[in-house]
């Protein structure tokens, strides 16, 4: 194990955050209980820090695209959040705005094989958004696994599993225990992007 996923390992065992204890069964002899890796709620730095994970924020501009966007960081309903908005158009080849974690710049990779997906916590304005993932295998821009979810105009937790995501210019199947990319996107089409996120965490 290499020193960075060693740390991991480290923060997730000494972490309460990690293992949230659920509600006991009728019987009051069960507990159901959900395992958690939170990977940024952006309340907790050192959450943040452990992964070596930053937030970006950009537009299909970078590829010639006219999309106006920007990230910011923001309060909603007393939730401090990152909150990514902008107009999203298909002119000139373009389509996206994003907002982006890498892990180390995209040079190291976290395994997620024991969980099951992603958990978000997003506010939306009643539209569809994409989460894009990069894996050791997608080096590439546009090579990614990609999911679609909905975000209504509330605060919600949405768990996309990873059988949602599907591979695009990728001939091999997601390998969840090399990611190193997690993007969320106002996606191709036109409209006006408003997506906030309280929390990103593995479950399982």
């Amino acid at each position: 194990m290499n020193n960075y996923r060693r740390r991991l390992v480290e923060f997730a065992a000494i972490s309460p955050a990690f293992a949230i204890p659920g509600v006991l069964a009728s019987n009051e002899k069960t507990v159901v209980v959900t395992r958690r890796l939170v990977i940024d709620d952006f309340q907790n730095d050192a959450t943040r820090d452990a992964f070596g994970a930053s937030w970006r924020g950009f537009t299909d501009r970078v590829m010639g695209g006219v999309s106006d966007g920007e990230l910011q960081m923001g309060v909603i309903n007393g939730r401090l959040c990152a909150r990514l908005t902008g107009r999203v158009t298909r002119e000139n080849g373009g389509g996206f705005v994003q907002m982006a974690m890498s892990f180390d710049g995209g040079q190291a990779e976290i395994d997620a094989s024991e969980y099951k997906g992603i958990e978000l916590l997003v506010y939306g304005n009643d539209e569809d958004y994409n989460a894009h993932i990069r894996t050791a295998d997608a080096g590439w821009h546009d090579e990614s696994y990609r999911a679609t979810f909905h975000a209504d105009s509330r605060w919600q937790r949405i768990q996309l599993p990873w059988e949602a995501f599907q591979p695009n210019r990728v001939p091999m199947p997601m390998d969840t225990s090399r990611i190193t990319r997690i993007g969320l996107l106002g996606w191709m089409r036109e409209f006006e992007a408003d997506l906030a996120v309280g929390e990103i965490a593995l479950y399982a």
